[in-house]
């Protein structure tokens, strides 16, 4: 039988990673030697654990998991740098005779692997004066020339999200169309032989979560735990210190916060997030959706 990839995807809280470890050791039962990859672009991150849900190596069960712990905080992690070594980590898997498991939830990343997707070009100059801009003017006026010249992309991104916005303002001054913000029009799967599992939560059960998650973050160190990244640079990294409460935990370690002000600020974010990444895989060609808690990873071997 042809190596398989499977992507297991959905909104943060609804059980993809149990669901990928459960799937690996179904696989792996019936002599199929399926290892894990991560494509939860925060959990990359050396040191970044408690906040990004990241399964300890106890908690992986023997089983492979690639693509954790590959970036120091002060380094960027794009999805042009993901995707390749993604890929690779996919192949090596095939060769080892093992289907890959793909598994996360941040959407520009899942579709660089599943999708045939291609970077637009760069061009530094134009980055650097956009980066400058930034700087000097806020992501509110970048983004709001970004919604008079692409208003379908300006749709899908964070207002607050300065590098991303960067950067498709910087590809649309390229005449190019922007990658950042949406699948290809007619998206044609990498690996032929794939499957798109989405992870399904009702909406109440899924914010309850979500808010009881946030609040045993800081009760299990995450403030300790920014604390340590503080002294490795995380503030002066691009991406990470912008992640979904760290950069609310370095505003409480600041002093520019209360405590409740940084965890309830998170869960509103958390909750934005969740609302985004479901949007997003909602228009993926193919996806198969299950319940959280009903899914039966056998069933699907035999599907």
């Amino acid at each position: 039988m042809t190596a398989r990839v499977w992507a297991v995807v959905g909104a943060t809280g609804t059980g993809k990673s149990e669901l990928a470890l459960q799937l690996a050791e179904a696989l792996r039962a019936r002599g199929n030697p399926a290892e894990i990859v991560n494509a939860d672009a925060m959990q990359l991150y050396r040191g970044m654990d408690i906040g990004t849900a990241k399964l300890s190596p106890p908690e992986r069960r023997g089983i492979p998991h690639h693509l954790f712990d590959v970036r120091e905080v002060t380094e960027d992690a794009a999805v042009a740098w993901y995707q390749p070594l993604a890929r690779a980590s996919i192949h090596a898997i095939h060769e080892r005779g093992g289907d890959a498991i793909l598994v996360g939830g941040s959407g520009l990343y899942v579709s660089s692997v599943v999708f045939d997707f291609r970077f637009p070009p760069r061009d530094a100059a134009v980055r650097a004066r956009l980066e400058a801009e930034l700087d000097e003017s806020g992501a509110g006026a970048l983004f709001a020339r970004l919604q008079q010249q692409d208003p379908a992309t300006a749709e899908r991104i964070d207002p607050k999200n300065g590098r991303r916005i960067v950067r498709a303002l910087e590809v649309l001054e390229q005449g190019g169309a922007t990658h950042g913000a949406a699948l290809p029009e007619k998206p044609e799967l990498w690996h032929p032989e794939t499957r798109i599992l989405g992870m399904h939560t009702e909406r109440e059960t899924l914010v309850e979560r979500l808010d009881r998650r946030v609040e045993r973050m800081w009760a299990d160190g995450m403030l300790d735990e920014v604390a340590a990244l503080r002294q490795a640079g995380l503030e002066r990294g691009v991406t990470a210190s912008r992640a979904i409460g760290y950069a609310q935990a370095l505003a409480q370690l600041r002093g520019d916060v209360t405590e409740q002000q940084a965890i309830a600020e998170t869960q509103a974010l958390t909750r934005r997030y969740a609302r985004r990444q479901l949007s997003w895989f909602k228009r993926y060609p193919g996806i198969e959706w299950l319940d959280a808690g009903t899914a039966a990873p056998a069933g699907l071997i035999d599907a």
